[in-house]
């Protein structure tokens, strides 16, 4: 088990994928860990990517610190990672929470990107009594009191119907993650506000969000887009939050295809 002690943590991560390829590094959403991207080490990986995994502070088997946390940490603690693997630039892909971090390195850190890929994720939490109420139920009851509503959020009825044992192991792994790890990143998501930081991201973006996303919707990925100059967007059909496994076939094509650059020609396709 790689676990690298690094930003006064232990990090659990993982390499997948061809030792020589140019890396791509996901990174997780609140309540998830490293297995959430486990559709995407196939395609990647024959495509001759080294892929770098890891579970955020709080998550998974990464140390559990005490909260809060802020954006700030969680994308320290990236580059931390980064460094302490020898890595000076990759490909960054995050989700949600994951995204977040990725807004952050890009307009902090962008030197250190080839490119970066935000999936379901905002800039900007505008009702913040949500996440004051999320935090207080899972301090007096544990994650089984927010697990059921999140996988509504995540997936869609139809995909949970088609995709029993992934939702079932994310019903798992949201009830495993720390009490703590998840009220000190619901902290950090709480105070987001990335809002004009955002603006002096240059390094070439894909922005891709499930159209019936219900917590960072299509209007929350249009606004990233917009003030992203380099940005593209893609709208992937019937998927929720989730939409790396939901739509893994669509998500894995969108994102080769701007890996390898041919986005720069206009080839996603129509959801662009």
């Amino acid at each position: 088990m790689p676990i690298a002690d690094v930003n006064g943590i232990k990090i659990h991560y993982r390499f997948d994928g061809p030792e020589k390829g140019d890396v791509v590094m996901f990174s997780n959403s609140l309540a998830s860990d490293l297995t959430m991207w486990d559709y995407q080490i196939p395609r990647l990986s024959e495509a001759g990517y080294r892929i770098l995994r890891y579970d955020s502070r709080g998550h998974g088997r990464s140390s559990v610190p005490p909260s809060p946390y802020t954006m700030e940490i969680l994308t320290s603690d990236v580059v931390a990672l980064m460094d302490d693997r020898g890595l000076h630039q990759v490909h960054f892909c995050g989700l949600s929470l994951g995204g977040m971090v990725g807004q952050m390195m890009g307009a902090l850190h962008g030197k250190r990107l080839r490119s970066l890929i935000l999936c379901d994720t905002s800039s900007y939490m505008a009702q913040r009594s949500i996440w004051d109420e999320r935090i207080a139920l899972v301090s007096r009851v544990g994650m089984e009191g927010v697990v059921d509503a999140t996988i509504d959020r995540w997936f869609t009825k139809t995909g949970q119907e088609r995709l029993k044992i992934s939702v079932e192991h994310t019903r798992e792994v949201i009830l495993n993650t720390s009490i703590e790890g998840y009220c000190g990143s619901g902290l950090a998501i709480r105070a987001l506000d990335l809002r004009e930081i955002i603006k002096g991201i240059s390094v070439r973006t894909l922005i891709m969000v499930g159209e019936q996303d219900q917590g960072t919707p299509v209007s929350v990925a249009e606004f990233i887009h917009q003030q992203i100059g380099s940005s593209v967007l893609k709208v992937i059909p019937n998927a929720g939050h989730f939409v790396n496994v939901e739509q893994a076939d669509i998500f894995n094509k969108a994102l080769l295809e701007f890996l390898s650059d041919r986005t720069a020609r206009g080839d996603l396709g129509s959801g662009v």
